[in-house]
């Protein structure tokens, strides 16, 4: 089963999919081999639903990680 990532928005263009299925692990692991630029400082994570740090991050069997990109409005 793994991590699902989930990308929106622009995100999903940076990284040429809007889903895909990795490993679970430490966020730094499981983003080894994406582009950079997933978790400027203005993207936010929303894990299971609920947004949360990147920092120290832990990715367990089941998990789904979304990246939300910034969002402008006018």
């Amino acid at each position: 089963m793994g991590v699902r990532l989930v990308f929106l928005g622009r995100l999903a263009d940076l990284v040429g999919a809007d889903s895909r299925e990795v490993a679970p692990g430490a966020l730094p692991a499981v983003l080894g081999g994406l582009p950079d630029g997933l978790l400027g400082p203005r993207v936010k994570l929303a894990l299971n639903g609920m947004l949360v740090g990147a920092e120290g991050l832990m990715l367990a069997e089941g998990d789904e990680l979304a990246f939300l990109p910034p969002v402008s409005g006018g």
